[in-house]
């Protein structure tokens, strides 16, 4: 059966970087399963007009179309129960739920803030004007407001990652000793940064930059193989 990924594009057609998206290619890897990548712009809408909505990822296996990252883990954790779990059973998947609120509503604007200028920088031209807007309108402020600052902001930023260092205390990874879905939806935000901006949002010395290292090195190494830069 052919399966199909939707996945956020920048102007280089091979620079991916939506952390949703990513969340989306971790599971498939972690279920073994194979797919093919289309790359997608905010301005393709009618591309993915056939899924309802007009955000990626959208998953189509055969004749079934799924968007939302959290809800194609939940389609492919329930479709593919022989292959590995993403959650580890049903309370892996509560506890994954609340991590994935939690990086949405707390980690991914924060993150976002600091790089919303390089992914501008990063998009193709038919699609800033829109980003622009949409971005200016959600932060309240010029792009280049945003970032003027971000040097001095990122020790605020940094302290978010504190029930990260919590978790990882406990394990090698946030899922225990290999990742899980839980591990994917926080990594998504540190992959988008990486694949978008040169700005180093860890110290080495941080416990999350070595888990970061070892989500880089998982699957054969597929999160590293991206176009993006080098991790400081």
């Amino acid at each position: 059966m052919r399966r199909v990924l939707y996945d956020l594009a920048g102007a280089e057609e091979d620079r991916r970087f939506s952390p949703y998206c990513w969340r989306t290619k971790l599971a498939l890897v972690h279920k073994g399963l194979d797919f093919e990548t289309v790359p997608w712009r905010f301005s393709d809408k009618e591309a993915i007009a056939f899924s309802g909505q007009g955000l990626v990822p959208v998953l189509v296996e055969g004749d079934r179309t799924v968007s939302d990252s959290w809800a194609i883990a939940l389609e492919l954790e329930e479709r593919y129960p022989n292959t590995p779990s993403l959650f580890g059973g049903p309370e892996g998947r509560v506890m994954a739920h609340f991590v994935n609120a939690w990086t949405d509503r707390v980690l991914n604007p924060a993150v976002g803030r600091m790089m919303v200028l390089d992914i501008y920088g990063h998009l193709h031209e038919k699609d800033r004007a829109y980003f622009r807007a949409t971005r200016e309108a959600r932060y309240g402020a010029p792009l280049e407001q945003l970032v003027a600052d971000r040097e001095a902001r990122l020790p605020e930023l940094r302290a978010l990652f504190a029930p990260v260092r919590t978790a990882l205390a406990q394990g090698p990874f946030l899922g225990g000793a290999s990742p899980r879905y839980v591990d994917y939806i926080v990594f998504s935000v540190f992959q988008w940064a990486r694949c978008i901006s040169p700005f180093a949002l860890l110290q080495a010395e941080d416990p999350v930059f070595a888990w970061r290292e070892r989500m880089l090195d998982a699957h054969g190494g597929l999160a590293r193989k991206a176009k993006g830069y080098p991790v400081a």
